[in-house]
């Protein structure tokens, strides 16, 4: 790259000088997964590994090619050489891949959780490996073939470097198709091919052609058991934020993460649910829609109605609080409050956190003042990383030391794990501050209650050194993808639905998923639809005639 400043060399061999640059410092993490897929390092795999290493510097120059024009290659190869940097340090940081759920949820998250990946070390690494290159091209003095004979130089190369990447990869297929094959994850670490295929994913679905609503439990009725009922029912539905099922206590973990849900009467305790997702964007509007996770399409859920919708139609008063980075289109059409905002002046909030607490200001006011039948969606920020220490007050700093900060690097993975335990310890108060909000405003204002919790998708805290979440579901790791979930009912409200709750129980370790919340939902509340079905309903077998 230094003869880049001394002299004028053609646009070509930029090109491939790029190509070849981000073949290696921008894929080291991609090529440690691929030595491992082929069965390791070894004298007798070095053809293979060169063989491969020809293939993507091929592939990327072929797809650089098309850019080496005037006025358009150094802004393309400097786009790429940035690409690529970011995407290398969250793969490399946090182990993530890049796919189009986490382009979505870079686009859809708030300002203050995505300046919590930022930080200094991400500045230097980028600078070094993506700044300074792009200084390099920017300054270039750069030769280009002209007109007919120039376009057919380039066509030339493009068609070249695209066989010959063909050719090697015939000859290695035997060793390279089962590795990709049995690791499918290798192509979301391919930077920056990873992030621009994941960009166009996300843009097609967000500028895709308008879609009219899609109606759906329009037919929805308040079924027999309602008949003769005068005392009005609240049901609060708690989105989790992040939390996996694998560091609640209830669910057998070392520490105690639940030393009130423990003693809550009546709490049933689902231990085996799956997720729909693992990044909120996918997994929020999956649960609350009537599609399963095999058949959920993130364009579809968009334009089409959901739970809340149903439940509207119903002739409930549907409400949301939200805490997080909103409901990703879910509450579009019902009633919404935002608590996330520290320049409320909330006692709940400090600094630019607001504590989830801040969930529950003001709830039994609005159960009183309101005259209808209630459902009240509350979306915690929960356990939402990578700065764990901040999502939750003081108090709750039972286990540590803790990582105070957002970048791992900087400690120790059992300092990252006692920081998130602290979340979960915090939620654990947060729910049974609910569940006595609810009993007190049962007993006060007469109305019959229940609570049902779950989270929209787990965790990674350095197992196979992977953090955070947004995993592929195809091979996203089960901390990722096992959710808590619990329910809880006033008698009256078990009663009023003649709820079996030794039924429910006897449920409890069965395996389930989000594709049961919208049947469920609707089951517990007795709403008769034609959009509920009965099987994936958890209420459907434990209620007494």
């Amino acid at each position: 790259m230094q003869n880049v400043l001394s002299r004028r060399i053609s646009a070509n061999l930029l090109v491939f000088t790029v190509a070849l640059l981000l073949a290696t410092v921008g894929n080291f993490n991609f090529w440690s997964n691929f030595v491992h897929a082929v069965g390791g390092f070894s004298l007798a795999r070095l053809p293979v590994l060169a063989g491969s290493f020809a293939i993507v510097v091929l592939l990327f120059y072929a797809l650089l090619t098309p850019f080496s024009f005037r006025f358009v290659v150094k802004p393309a190869l400097i786009a790429f050489l940035l690409t690529a940097s970011a995407s290398a340090w969250f793969i490399n940081q946090y182990g993530v891949v890049i796919d189009k759920a986490i382009i979505q949820s870079i686009f859809e998250t708030d300002t203050r959780e995505a300046t919590e990946l930022l930080n200094w070390h991400m500045v230097l690494f980028v600078a070094v490996t993506g700044g300074l290159p792009s200084l390099l091209v920017a300054r270039a003095k750069l030769q280009y073939p002209q007109g007919v004979r120039g376009i057919a130089q380039r066509a030339g190369i493009f068609a070249g470097a695209l066989a010959l990447a063909a050719l090697l990869l015939v000859l290695l297929f035997k060793t390279l198709a089962p590795a990709v094959r049995e690791h499918r994850e290798l192509r979301y670490l391919l930077t920056p091919t990873n992030a621009v295929q994941a960009l166009n994913g996300y843009l097609r679905n967000r500028w895709s052609t308008p879609v009219p609503l899609q109606e759906i439990g329009r037919d929805a009725t308040k079924g027999s058991r309602w008949a003769g009922q005068t005392r009005r029912t609240v049901t609060v539905i708690v989105v989790g934020e992040t939390a996996r099922a694998a560091n609640f206590s209830l669910n057998g973990y070392a520490r105690e993460t639940n030393p009130r849900l423990a003693h809550e009467d009546g709490l049933i305790n689902f231990a085996k649910v799956e997720s729909c997702g693992t990044a909120t964007a996918v997994s929020v509007p999956c649960v609350f829609s009537a599609m399963t996770r095999e058949r959920y399409d993130d364009n579809k859920a968009k334009h089409q109605e959901g739970l809340l919708d149903v439940l509207k139609h119903a002739g409930f008063r549907v409400h949301w609080r939200d805490n997080n980075s909103g409901c990703k289109g879910v509450c579009d059409r019902v009633e919404f409050v935002d608590v996330s905002n520290p320049s409320t002046g909330s006692r709940n909030c400090a600094g630019d956190e607001c504590y989830d607490q801040d969930l529950l200001e003001g709830l039994p006011n609005l159960i009183r003042q309101s005259t209808k039948d209630l459902v009240i969606v509350l979306h915690q920020k929960g356990s939402h990383g990578p700065a764990y220490a901040h999502r939750y007050p003081a108090g709750f700093g039972r286990f540590g030391p803790v990582c105070n900060s957002s970048e791992f690097e900087t400690c120790t993975r059992d300092s990252i794990v006692a920081a998130y335990d602290n979340t979960i310890l915090y939620t654990d108060s947060f729910l049974a501050d609910t569940i006595d909000l609810l009993r007190k405003t049962a007993s006060e204002s007469g109305v019959d209650t229940s609570m049902l919790y779950f989270s929209d998708h787990g965790e990674s805290l350095g197992e196979g050194n992977m953090y955070l979440h947004g995993a592929p579901y195809l091979f996203a790791p089960s901390e990722q993808t096992h959710v808590p979930m619990m329910l809880w009912m006033s008698d009256g409200f078990s009663q009023r639905f003649r709820i079996d709750r030794s039924c429910l129980q006897a449920r409890a370790d069965q395996p389930l998923s989000h594709d049961n919340v919208f049947h469920s939902v609707l089951g517990m509340l007795n709403v008769e639809t034609a959009v509920l079905n009965p099987k994936l309903d958890l209420f459907h077998a434990c209620v007494r005639n």
